[in-house]
């Protein structure tokens, strides 16, 4: 009798305006939720342990949506409250961005300055174990759940990476994360601004850090980095806000569904907020979603210089559907595309100037000799000398030192032509 109220119910689910519509083919329908309602009706009569009805549900809710690919996902209401206080830049967790791949979890990036980042989590790594627990037959959202947790506790993760010929077993201790998506800094003349991931602080952020470079250098700045490198992406609005305030007119990205009618566009407001300065973005295999709209829409409009490696490659578009008292599910709906008509999918962005990370090691200063060295050497006139400082971070940084390099090269070509036009 249960069985039968089961299907039922599925049936007229079915049924409902805008849910599906009832037609000759579904018969076919018919014959396989009554295999369903056969499986659920035995499971749950002689299954080992007893399993309430809810969970039998919730469990056949999970396996459907993470069937169909590794961003699909079923949101228990407690998850659906976690995702919503994460988009508004506050969470609690290891500070950890993952997808599913082979059966295991892979990490797209960590965040800046959390747990995992600072415990040496890397955007690549390969998470096996839990605690010693396998992670092999578990879904995405389970394997996440086991990585949340009580502030101030620790997990362990056995980690598999690339180049190293054991596995690596590494103690996080779970906090709350606090996410500034972003930071900024002066590197000399250039403006440096790291977004680390997309949530509802980011443009504001983007905007404050822009007013701020050209508080601190004026009319002498000679550009902007745009860092979003192991930038996982976040809010799609906030991704279009961002591409937006380096363009002043033209399209930033599409999103084509499965109907014909469901293609979006997005363009951008008149009003190029760097004011035409010269901007490059860099990106790695961490840079995901959000993260490759902007580098898309910005390397087809010729706005910035993409440089780095090659993007992570996810082109498709998650939106959340809220069911009520049940929490929420996260269904791929949608494709995106750059301005020029492309998908990114599994391909990701290719920089317009590759540039591998790579470490800068100083040379040993006691095997050369400089003028000063010399016996008797002309001293140092008493002037100002021009000095290009850089931080310790981009000294060390050698895609962002070439990043640098670029504009500063640029602006030196700029003031060249500016000089010979006056000349003339």
């Amino acid at each position: 009798m249960k069985r039968s109220v089961l299907v039922a119910a599925l049936i007229l689910a079915l049924m409902t305006p805008g849910v599906g519509q009832v037609d000759a083919a579904s018969s076919e329908t018919y014959r396989q939720l009554n295999l369903f309602g056969d499986v659920f009706e035995r499971v749950r009569a002689e299954y080992v342990e007893e399993v309430t009805d809810e969970e039998l549900i919730e469990a056949a809710i999970r396996g459907m949506l993470t069937s169909l690919d590794p961003h699909s996902s079923y949101l228990s209401p407690e998850n659906f409250d976690e995702m919503q206080v994460q988009t508004s830049g506050e969470f609690g967790g290891l500070g950890i961005e993952v997808t599913m791949e082979e059966g295991y979890v892979k990490v797209v990036s960590p965040i800046d300055d959390t747990p995992a980042d600072r415990a040496g989590v890397k955007a690549g790594d390969f998470v096996t174990h839990l605690d010693g627990e396998p992670v092999l037959g578990l879904t995405l959202g389970e394997a996440v759940e086991m990585m949340r947790g009580p502030v101030n506790t620790d997990i362990v993760l056995t980690v598999v990476r690339e180049g190293e010929t054991e596995a690596l077993e590494i103690t996080i201790t779970r906090d709350i994360i606090t996410i500034k998506s972003v930071r900024w800094r002066m590197e000399d003349k250039v403006g440096y601004v790291r977004i680390t991931s997309f949530n509802e602080q980011t443009e504001d952020g983007l905007i404050d850090a822009l007013e701020g470079m050209v508080a601190d250098a004026g009319d002498e700045l000679q550009g902007v980095v745009v860092d979003l490198r192991n930038n996982p992406g976040g809010l799609l609005d906030q991704a279009i806000a961002v591409s937006d305030v380096f363009l002043d007119t033209g399209e930033i990205v599409s999103t084509r569904g499965r109907r014909d009618d469901s293609t979006q566009r997005f363009n951008a407001r008149p009003g190029d907020l760097a004011e035409g300065l010269p901007v490059v973005v860099l990106i790695n295999g961490g840079s995901a979603s959000a993260s490759e709209i902007v580098a898309g829409a910005l390397q087809d409009h010729q706005r910035a210089i993409i440089m780095g490696t090659q993007s992570f490659g996810k082109g498709s578009v998650q939106t959340i559907i809220p069911l009520p008292s049940h929490g929420a599910m996260r269904l791929t709906t949608a494709r995106y595309y750059t301005p020029s008509g492309v998908s990114i999918q599994a391909t990701g962005i290719v920089p317009d100037i590759v540039v591998e990370e790579a470490t800068i090691e100083a040379e040993d200063e006691d095997e050369f000799t400089s003028e000063a060295d010399l016996r008797n050497s002309l001293e140092v006139e008493d002037h100002e000398v021009d000095s290009h400082l850089r931080s310790q971070e981009a000294l060390e940084d050698y895609q962002l030192g070439r990043a640098l390099d670029l504009l500063q090269g640029l602006a030196l070509i700029s003031g060249l032509s500016t000089q010979a036009s006056a000349a003339n």
